[in-house]
């Protein structure tokens, strides 16, 4: 069944999940302990021994899996001649070290399981025990210390027969001191960092649950009390997945939240024999196919939030192919194959279908955070991908750009989302974030009214959405969005003929309101041509029509930001300065490829109001 109540899993100590097709109940005594059922040996996190025999087996006998192998040992022989990491904060964090170290070990840790060359077990010993002289992990900014306290669990576990007793008692004391003890105090108030429902929660609680289960015959109390607490609170986060899998803080984070999940459930079930039914919660099973939608054709995400539009490898896809029956999941990472890391072997299965032979749908909106996804085909590099989102400011690590959108055609993006500024900025996660370009409404895809910013609080529902073979449609109110500025503002993207893209606006606006800017943000070459505006990429052309609103025409200005922020020369803004009349207003741009079989798409294109979208 799936799981709706498991915040209140350790109060009740019941817990129902399901398995191998048949709902079984955990049931905890009061005087029993969560690692009740705690594998003895070493090792017992992600990856036992049965598991590495598996492994060593398909190197021998996979092509891909003998790759990834391959280049693992190159990485652990470069790292072989690195010095390790050093105790440096850049800003307020001590990330960059932990992360390092997470990759670090996982890697030379891997190769010697693999190959039994005892230099990568030493210099995975170095690592941690640099890191167990470290003055401390940096619990003010505890996802510093939880990856820490990630990187040495791995470690200890795996390395474990081959660490002296001294390197042990080293590496345990540090994951007790420098790692779970810091966590105590935020678990007895249930603090924000363990206890959000944004990637916070998954890294802190995954990061420490894998350091307890290393440490836990020797620590049986303490580590018990973090596994209880980071199962109870898990829940707050995976409801965030509810009700398809999509995920609010966009693509780059929904890789390290969901990273993170995939570590923590699967430690649980290689040490414990079960992942308390966690994995079953409503929306994870299906996350699994976010990332597949929100890449475009072009390989670059629907950027949202924090992230970059790069396409990211995603080590965990495997484990959730493996872990959901679902090998349409693994034809993502297939792709990645040349950034393998050594999840990719661990978690890696020969089986995989496309996105075409999975049947998934063209077009899908993920409800829970008002994103669609449209796109003319599936496994056609030049087909037509369009991104786009009403959602919550109120997001984490969300910017002010409700109604924004991506578009890709011919094998390029046209309309592309900045991403993220560099978070060591005074106030980028305070009173300053909206006052920078690249986090501000006018650096998105979306309106403005006198170059204000979109209501901080606002949320715009996806209010319709349809899929026909020939077309598919999502409209979003942006009504809250522009509060005092309109009494009602609605955007409709439509996609046509699986080709072009129509983005139509409806505005009433407020008395005193005289005009509203459309905004376009382009790495394209831009000619305007009054209502028309051609954008080249290479061979590669482009048409934007205004084929609602009257006598509209573009124009261009340079994506500037101020000094000390982020700057993007290679980008121009597609501007569009409506004057705003008492009546409804509507504006509407088709964006058309300019080939020899798009010829005539459009051209007799009538105006529909938004309303009766659902009709046509």
């Amino acid at each position: 069944m799936r799981m709706k109540l498991l915040a209140c899993m350790f109060v009740a100590f019941c817990v129902t999940y399901q398995a191998t097709g048949e709902t079984q109940t955990l049931r905890r005594k009061e005087e029993t302990m969560p690692l009740e059922s705690l594998r003895q040996e070493h090792p017992r996190i992600i990856a036992t021994d049965e598991d590495w025999r598996r492994i060593r087996a398909l190197v021998e006998t996979d092509a891909t899996a003998r790759q990834i192998s391959e280049k693992l040992h190159a990485d652990a022989a470069r790292i072989l001649d690195e010095p390790t990491i050093e105790y440096e904060l850049v800003g307020p964090r001590l990330l960059t070290q932990s992360r390092r170290a997470v990759a670090r070990v996982y890697t030379l840790s891997t190769v010697y399981m693999l190959s039994g060359e005892m230099r990568f077990a030493r210099r995975a010993a170095e690592e941690m025990l640099a890191a167990a002289a470290f003055p401390d992990w940096n619990p003010s900014h505890f996802l510093d210390t939880a990856e820490m306290a990630h990187a040495l669990g791995i470690g200890y576990d795996w390395l474990y027969d081959e660490l002296s007793d001294a390197e042990r008692a080293t590496i345990r004391t540090a994951i007790v001191e420098k790692g779970l003890r810091p966590a105590e105090p935020l678990y007895k108030s249930d603090s924000w960092q363990v206890a959000c429902d944004h990637n916070w929660n998954q890294v802190c609680n995954g990061g420490l649950t894998i350091g307890a289960l290393a440490i836990a015959e020797d620590e049986p109390e303490l580590a018990a009390y973090v596994v209880e607490n980071a199962v109870r609170l898990l829940p707050n986060a995976l409801m965030s997945y509810a009700p398809g899998g999509g995920w609010a803080e966009g693509p780059g984070y929904w890789g390290y939240a969901t990273r993170y999940t995939c570590y923590m459930l699967a430690a649980l079930e290689s040490a414990l024999g079960h992942d308390f039914g966690l994995s079953y919660m409503e929306g994870f099973g299906e996350t699994g196919y976010f990332p597949l939608h929100f890449s475009g054709p072009t390989g670059r995400t629907f950027n949202y939030a924090d992230g970059s539009d790069f396409p990211r490898p995603a080590a965990h896809m495997w484990y959730l192919a493996r872990r959901f029956e679902a090998p349409v999941f693994a034809s993502y990472q297939r792709r990645h194959i040349g950034q393998a890391e050594a999840l990719d072997l661990i978690w890696y299965t020969p089986e995989d279908e496309s996105p075409a032979e999975a049947h998934m749908p063209l077009d899908v909106l993920y409800g829970g955070i008002d994103v669609v996804f449209m796109r003319g085909a599936w496994g056609d590099d030049e087909t037509t991908f369009v991104g786009f989102k009403g959602g919550d400011n109120d997001a984490n690590h969300s910017h002010l750009d409700l109604g924004t959108f991506v578009l890709d055609l011919l094998g390029k993006r046209w309309a592309v989302d900045l991403g993220p500024d560099d978070y060591n900025l005074p106030g980028y996660f305070g009173a300053e974030r909206f006052t920078y370009y690249r986090l501000a409404t006018r650096s998105h895809n979306t309106l403005t009214f006198g170059g204000e910013n979109q209501a901080r609080h606002a949320k715009a529902p996806i209010i319709s959405f349809g899929s026909t073979p020939k077309r598919a449609w999502a409209v979003t109110d942006l009504t809250a969005a522009y509060a005092g500025h309109a009494e009602s503002a609605r955007r409709g993207v439509a996609l046509i003929e699986r080709r072009a893209v129509l983005v139509q606006d409806e505005i009433q606006a407020t008395g005193g309101q005289s005009q509203v800017t459309w905004r376009m943000l382009t790495p394209a070459a831009v000619e305007v041509r009054g209502e028309r505006a051609i954008l080249s990429q290479g061979d590669a052309r482009v048409e934007a029509r205004i084929v609602g609103g009257d006598g509209l025409v573009f124009e261009t200005a340079p994506a500037a930001a101020p000094e000390r922020e982020g700057q993007q020369p290679d980008v121009t803004e597609l501007v569009i300065h409506m004057p705003l009349v008492d009546a409804a207003n509507t504006l509407a741009v088709l964006f058309v490829p300019v080939t020899d079989d798009a010829d005539g798409i459009g051209e007799d294109l009538s105006i529909t109001p938004l309303n009766e979208w659902d009709e046509n």
